[in-house]
């Protein structure tokens, strides 16, 4: 498709809604994907949004309202009469519904409550009881739940009845009279099999481990779906009842809400994550959440002028110190830092386990020897061969070998620290229950900062005798 195809309907929409024509909006959203309908409506000022959601109704509107930001969704809520929320609500999916009402205040959500029929109020209220950020708070209720005591013919008859308000056919569960998962059927089961074969004979188990628990944090069943490849994935509680699925578009959105949050606390971002767009997001919002993390850090650098103070003779003594100071405290901040990084994608991948500290740093402390030695090995060729063509002023009795040996042992030392420290910061977090990406990733580039101006004027007073 064209960009020109793209744009096209939107700018539609906005003449039409500049020019308050209620039935050309309604002609231009309708044939918008809701959530093209969603990002046209965070352009526009409050008056224009009344004037959308007036011209669109509450049917069009509840697909849109679903893929707003949160802190829009009340607002546009607020804009229908009781009797047309309680017609927006019904038109949605019970995760849908559940994930608007989880965005509102506590006493918006009580009054959308009272709008809602006896059984979805029902069943909305238990499935509020879970965290938003659960497999149970993200679950869908919406699904094909089949008996083993059926033929393929019930279960078809049966889903029939049920296909409106299931999420996919494509998986159907099978459970006993319990409730208690005990298989899955595929519609292409239902569809090659003759009608009195029972449901019991073409059911394929469910294992273990491609179920989630409905208390388990949602980007744990978006890891089991990608390993597993599975379209739909089944949450039970703690007894194996089926309560509900979660969908392979339900892992994408918790996979990007994860990424996100994990990229913002890799940059030192603090604070919730925010929904809304970038240049939507107010100047103070993205302020309040940038200021905390800069001045902690700022403060723990004074550390590193401390240390420069401290080695102020050494550096006096041997002026040309100066000129790698920089590198190697850079490389132990790049060192540590891809080792952090490597660490924490692991970890949220679920690749490394509680137990696993002592292969990691083992793994990371041979890596960061041979990083080491080469980039030390490297810096000593560049400084014996090519800074004397210079001519820097030594100490007398300091060869430039004997200099290029001790920077390349300095930043030997502090790339095998920094890679080792990187490692293990983020498994130390995890096992004093903080977020990796939150502690290590701001964390490391202060610590190999102190850590390397330590090691290099320390090593440089041993080598050069000063």
């Amino acid at each position: 498709m064209s960009e020109e195809a793209v744009i096209q309907p939107a700018e539609e929409l906005a003449r039409a809604i500049k020019a308050e024509d209620q039935s050309a909006v309604l002609a231009v959203a309708g044939d918008l994907h809701y959530a093209d309908l969603a990002l046209a409506y965070q352009d526009l000022d409050e008056e224009q949004r009344i004037m959308l959601l007036k011209s669109i109704g509450p049917n069009l509107a509840a697909d849109m309202i679903v893929d707003l930001p949160d802190s829009l969704i009340e607002e546009a809520l607020d804009a229908y009469r009781p009797a047309e929320l309680k017609v927006l609500f019904r038109d949605l999916s019970d995760d849908d519904r559940v994930d608007i009402l989880q965005a509102v205040g506590d006493e918006a959500r009580l009054r959308f409550l009272g709008l809602l029929g006896p059984e979805d109020e029902e069943l909305t209220r238990g499935l509020l009881r879970y965290e938003p950020e659960t497999a149970g708070g993200r679950m869908t209720t919406g699904f094909g739940r089949l008996l083993a005591s059926m033929t393929v013919k019930q279960a078809i008859d049966d889903l029939r009845h049920k296909q409106e308000n299931t999420e996919t056919l494509s998986r159907m569960y099978v459970v006993d009279a319990k409730g208690h998962l005990i298989g899955r059927v595929r519609l292409r089961d239902l569809a090659f099999n003759t009608w009195d074969t029972p449901i019991r004979d073409i059911m394929a188990e469910v294992p273990p481990e491609q179920r989630v628990l409905a208390t388990a944090d949602q980007e744990e069943a978006a890891q089991i779906l990608m390993k597993y490849d599975l379209v739909v994935l089944p949450v039970v509680d703690e007894f194996d009842h089926m309560l509900g699925i979660i969908t392979h578009d339900d892992a994408m959105d918790i996979l990007q809400e994860e990424s996100t949050e994990d990229i913002e606390k890799l940059a030192g971002i603090a604070g919730e994550q925010v929904e809304d767009t970038y240049l939507q997001t107010s100047v103070m919002t993205h302020f309040k959440r940038r200021f905390i993390w800069l001045l902690g850090l700022g403060m723990l650098a004074i550390a590193s002028g401390y240390v420069m103070l401290r080695f102020e003779d050494t550096l006096t003594q041997v002026f040309l110190l100066s000129l790698y100071l920089p590198m190697v405290v850079a490389a132990g901040g790049n060192t540590g830092g891809q080792a952090s990084t490597m660490v924490i994608r692991a970890m949220s991948l679920g690749e490394l386990d509680p137990g696993t500290a002592r292969e990691v740093l083992w793994k990371e402390l041979r890596l960061g020897s041979l990083l080491g030695v080469l980039l030390g090995a490297s810096i000593a060729a560049v400084t014996i061969l090519i800074l004397p063509a210079f001519r820097p002023e030594l100490p007398e009795g300091v060869s430039f070998a004997r200099f290029g040996c001790t920077v390349a042992l300095a930043l030997t030392a502090q790339v095998i620290t920094s890679t080792v420290v990187g490692a293990l910061l983020p498994i130390g977090a995890r096992a004093i229950r903080l977020d990796p990406a939150a502690v290590a990733a701001p964390a490391i580039t202060t610590l190999v900062d102190v850590s390397g101006m330590v090691i290099y004027f320390t090593i440089a007073q041993a080598l050069l005798h000063l």
